[in-house]
């Protein structure tokens, strides 16, 4: 299968940050490449050289068979974090400037119903909902339906039924044919939509593969996971250290010790423990344990590992599904315009901002 997406040892510093540290991947035409990996990982910069909105310390890119700046504009979409048309358009008005930019636009009605925003088309943009904005921005990058279309944090924003409006439409998009690279603080987004997923730390890409693959490899057995109350007075046993102000030792450190003297594997997060490798037939010794302890817990679930569980053995860290980075455009320009939308017959060439992830 021929690759739409190239990139050999990309290489990308700020000053004295290295923001993308020798980045090798592909990404064949039709396949969702998933980006993911904490703030500061360098996913935007990463993307930004991608798109050819910015340009590489050291190491190439191949987009569509060409270098990024001279790939046909026409056939490339890019969503950045941050575009913000005109607030006095309507949405509708908003999806047809950018839609009069391209040769061979699709249908602005067929594109506001497809992205869920018909009924709210008529409102202007700044009395939109941020959720409501963010599918309008879709729009805008799907009107000349591109072959290979970039998402930077497509769904940040947008409420429940939104995200999987949006998450269809992706779908939709690449029944078509369309490839897609898109960032995404949502493991869950990441798990549907990718066919391969790369995590991204300290500007390195540390792992590449299915979800199932990665998941399997990663992220280990079933576990247990306890939602230990924390506004309880204490549990019944007592210890040296971790008290809470009454004296008593904190729950969840009575709630580790129990589980660790019973021969579990246990990790804490918060007010959460999480217990791996136990079986859905063994989940009553771990309550057993709890209850001997006299640990107070609002929840007990047994889960098979999913892609956040990859998340949190590589990156180390929770994840966060409504955060996004917070660094400004990512291919896109700061007065609004979609990176490879065409303003007056040509290209248009995008304006790089700050980085942040």
């Amino acid at each position: 299968m021929t690759d739409a997406l190239v990139a050999t040892d990309v290489r990308k510093a700020y000053g004295e940050v290295q923001a993308v540290a020798g980045v090798s991947l592909s990404v064949a035409a039709g396949e969702v490449f998933a980006l993911v990996g904490p703030n500061g990982a360098g996913k935007t910069t990463l993307v930004r050289t991608l798109t050819g909105t910015a340009t590489p310390d050291a190491g190439g890119v191949e987009l569509l068979g060409e270098k990024p700046t001279a790939a046909d504009r026409e056939r490339l979409g890019v969503l950045p974090q941050s575009f913000s048309p005109p607030e006095r358009l309507t949405g509708r008005e908003v999806v047809a400037y950018y839609a009069g930019l391209y040769d061979d636009a699709r249908d602005v009605e067929d594109v506001l119903a497809a992205v869920g925003v018909t009924e709210a088309a008529d409102a202007n943009y700044g009395d939109m909902s941020g959720g409501e904005q963010r599918r309008v921005c879709l729009g805008s990058t799907l009107v000349n339906d591109p072959d290979v279309l970039f998402l930077d944090e497509p769904t940040t924003g947008i409420d429940p039924a939104g995200r999987r409006t949006v998450w269809s439409r992706i779908e939709e998009q690449v029944a078509g044919g369309t490839t897609v690279v898109l960032t995404t603080h949502d493991m869950r987004e990441a798990q549907r939509l990718a066919d391969r997923v790369g995590l991204l730390a300290d500007g390195e890409l540390v792992a590449v593969g299915a979800p199932e693959d990665l998941v399997a490899e990663h992220a280990g057995a079933p576990s247990v996971v306890v939602d230990v109350d924390a506004t309880a007075d204490g549990a019944e046993r007592t210890g040296e250290r971790d008290r809470g102000s009454s004296g008593s030792e904190q729950p969840v450190v009575v709630a580790e010790r129990a589980l660790a003297d019973a021969g579990m594997d246990v990790t804490t997060h918060g007010t959460e423990v999480r217990v791996r490798g136990v079986a859905a037939r063994d989940v009553a010794t771990v309550a057993d344990a709890l209850d001997d302890a006299g640990v107070p817990y609002s929840g007990l679930s047994w889960r098979e590992p999913t892609l956040e569980d990859v998340y949190l053995a590589l990156a180390g860290e929770t994840y966060d599904a409504d955060v996004q980075d917070a660094s400004g455009i990512a291919g896109g320009r700061r007065d609004g315009a979609v990176a490879g939308a065409r303003t007056d017959g040509g290209p248009t060439e995008a304006v790089q901002g700050g980085e942040s992830s």
